[in-house]
């Protein structure tokens, strides 16, 4: 292409190393200021025929902003993932910022998923509320750090910090430094429960616009906390054709190593992608799988081959697999309990600072009927059933000795493990042919 050139761009947090790659060469174009005024500059320089390559930074979008406009494209790099980068030995800003320049020329770039506004926006918002959630958690963990170390027994009320506990607490005597502190932890942990309430009902009004939250919120286990969780962190569910892309993209898929004729074995999980999602569908799995339905069929059959926390992991990949197929085909959970579902929503409601109802029952009013509550039990207990008879009956007629099911579930090939017949059964069969039938071959 005529005039193409690409520009491979090192951002730092004062500055940022620009390299341009054109007619095979490359050659370094200096340093440019990381403020508003400066980048507007730089985009202004750039051509309509531009390449852009960029690092991953927490700068990046806003840089993003402003060039993508100006250039044909804007590819942003994964760092961790490109090599040349992460694994050079002379490693500075000129060599780096050459180094994105020759491998967006070549189309060998580790791009990341740009983000529209709106998401970013939603997950600005849902890692802030992470931030304060563990914030109070770290307040009361100090409360109970100097009830311990002034030999002051568990509270005798389930929530220290309620109104009870806290009446229990003002009781305790404390050495006056002591106390000091703890009325100082409480105040602070006050502030955070405000500020907690004014994001949750921000988040609150979010989740009521979008339909996929609330579809996701169908299934046992999933609030609108997971689910905006996992909505943020997504984005668009559609960007991914299987499942298991979803899978891979959260962290949430075992390492596999495998070479040759060996045995595959699988490791831990990749733990990629956002924590904060990942977490959150780890906690929706252990709500899950107490209650009845397919989901705590499964999670119990897994724990009784594998252990309760391995059980909990491929939970929470079942559940990712779930949501992708909710959403990809526009459906609600098949198994939901409409009563649970209504209240969930009406949570909801509440949480984003709607009106409240007193003295009108709603259909979030059923769940407190008990013949509703029962029957709606009494469906998820009949899920359940059929789904264990549908796995037994799959494991009962499951073929042996099926090629590569060995490497996809890790058992044991059965081989001779040395020797010649070893040696021989690990010959893989020729590639290329050269015009003659393998069958008929002299042995």
């Amino acid at each position: 292409m005529v005039g193409r050139r690409c520009i491979g761009i090192d951002v730092h947090r004062e500055f940022a190393q620009v390299a341009v790659w054109e007619d095979g060469q490359v050659r370094h174009a200096g340093q440019v200021a990381i403020t508003g005024e400066a980048i507007r500059v730089f985009a202004d320089s750039l051509g309509p025929e531009d390449e852009v390559a960029i690092e991953a930074t927490c700068n990046t979008h806003a840089i993003v902003r402003a060039i993508a406009p100006r250039v044909a494209r804007v590819v942003v790099s994964n760092p961790m993932k490109t090599r040349a980068i992460a694994e050079a030995r002379v490693k500075t800003d000129k060599v780096d910022a050459a180094i994105l320049a020759q491998l967006l020329a070549a189309d060998y770039l580790p791009a990341v998923w740009v983000a529209d506004e709106a998401t970013q926006a939603l997950r600005r918002q849902v890692a802030r509320r992470a931030r304060i959630v563990r914030q109070r958690t770290r307040l009361k963990n100090q409360v109970q750090a100097i009830l311990h170390r002034n030999l002051i027994a568990r509270c005798p009320f389930s929530d220290l910090f309620g109104i009870k506990g806290r009446c229990w607490l003002s009781n305790q005597y404390l050495p006056a430094d002591e106390e000091l502190a703890v009325d100082a932890l409480l105040r602070q942990l006050d502030f955070h429960a405000q500020e907690l309430r004014i994001i949750d009902a921000a988040l609150g009004r979010i989740a009521l616009e979008r339909e996929e939250v609330l579809r996701l919120m169908t299934i046992p286990g999933v609030d609108a906390t997971v689910a905006l969780s996992l909505v943020a962190a997504v984005g668009d569910f559609r960007r991914f054709r299987r499942p298991e892309q979803l899978v891979s993209y959260l962290g949430l898929n075992p390492r596999v190593k495998q070479s040759g004729g060996k045995v595959a074995t699988h490791g831990k999980i990749t733990k990629q992608g956002r924590a904060n999602a990942r977490g959150m569908l780890v906690e929706a799995a252990f709500t899950a799988a107490k209650i009845p339905g397919p989901l705590r069929a499964f999670f119990e059959r897994i724990r009784a081959r594998r252990g309760t926390q391995i059980a909990i992991v491929a939970t929470a990949r079942k559940l990712v697999c779930l949501c992708w197929t909710m959403i990809d085909r526009g459906e609600d959970y098949a198994f939901a309990r409409q009563s649970l579902t209504d209240k969930k929503r009406r949570a909801l409601e509440l949480r984003a600072g709607m009106p409240s109802r007193r003295g009108r029952k709603g259909a979030a009013a059923n769940y407190s009927l008990k013949e509703v509550r029962r029957r709606e039990l009494e469906l998820a207990e009949h899920a359940e059933r059929a789904y264990r008879q549908q796995v037994s009956a799959w494991q009962a007629h499951r073929p042996a000795g099926k090629p590569g099911v060995a490497a996809a579930n890790g058992t044991r090939l059965k081989r001779p493990s040395a020797g010649q017949a070893a040696r021989q059964a690990s010959v893989p069969e020729p590639a290329l042919r050269s015009g003659v039938d393998h069958a008929q071959q002299p042995a």
